[in-house]
């Protein structure tokens, strides 16, 4: 790797976090300079990183971190960006910074997409309230909602949810959170680009709202107010992932969904005017 890039290395640090079981490093360069690694470690993670590659290969862009380096030797490829340390990674969040992000997304929006797939194509994979009403105890068995209340609420939810409009021509990351998104040099710039497709703009924008309100931001409905489609797809997903077990090497993402299966339920059942989730100590459980 390093003689790939023509570099010595100093110092390698390890990188905590992500959800994948992908090797993350920090590496600085005896000549000077640093650079962020992340490389595959089984099928899963290689093909990740190669979709992601698959963007920064595409050209600059404001919203991209800088491209410094890949190999792929059909096993274990790596990928080579700007070290990105140094930035700041939300939160807390402000409205400028709230703003930065929507007008960011805006230009992901704006850039040419047309040779990746349709999100459309990939509904059955993240429409999630179906599979709900199929098995719903691992749902209940989260204690989000009595049973009760998802008789009642399903049908308007199922409902809502193949409504929601996921076809279009813009670029969309697919996987917009805090995490994934830092400040510096008065850009926003996003990473972990592994799930990018094509698709209707709100999508980035109602994928992200969960989490931002999650961490002390607005409301998902004053930021895109009126859709209890999207907002019902969102909630879908999380509903019918997050009382999963979880993969191998993932064992922190169900704590995540399940945080955002709360947030986007209720901002799902504000936007359906349905009553609040009732979640009880005594839901049933898987």
């Amino acid at each position: 790797m390093a003689a790939r890039l023509g570099r010595t290395v100093a110092a390698v640090r390890t990188v905590a976090g992500g959800y994948s079981a992908a090797q993350r490093v920090l590496v600085r360069w005896r000549e000077g300079g640093s650079a962020f690694i992340k490389a595959g470690t089984d099928a899963d993670t290689a093909a990740w990183l190669r979709a992601e590659h698959g963007i920064y290969s595409r050209g600059r862009a404001p919203f991209l971190a800088e491209l410094l380096g890949w190999e792929d030797d059909g096993i274990s490829p790596w990928l080579a960006i700007e070290d990105l340390s140094s930035a700041f990674w939300p939160p807390p969040w402000s409205r400028e910074r709230v703003d930065a992000v929507l007008a960011t997304l805006g230009s992901v929006a704006a850039t040419p997409a047309s040779d990746l797939a349709s999100y459309e194509e990939s509904r059955d994979k993240f429409a999630g309230w179906s599979l709900v009403a199929a098995d719903p105890q691992r749902f209940l068995g989260l204690r989000v909602a009595t049973k009760r209340w998802l008789d009642h609420a399903l049908p308007a939810l199922i409902d809502a949810e193949r409504g929601a409009v996921l076809d279009g021509d813009a670029l969309l990351h697919n996987d917009v959170r805090s995490d994934n998104l830092c400040f510096t040099g008065g850009r926003v710039l996003l990473v972990d680009w592994n799930w990018a497709s094509r698709g209707h703009p709100k999508v980035d924008i109602a994928g992200w709202l969960p989490s931002l309100a999650m961490e002390g931001g607005p409301a998902p409905e004053t930021i895109l107010p009126r859709e209890p489609e999207l907002a019902s797809f969102v909630a879908g997903f999380y509903a019918a992932h997050a009382g999963l077990p979880p993969p191998r090497e993932m064992r922190t993402i169900r704590e995540l969904q399940l945080a955002m299966l709360r947030e986007s339920l209720a901002w799902a059942a504000r936007a359906l005017g349905l009553a609040m989730p009732d979640g009880r100590s005594d839901a049933i459980r898987p």
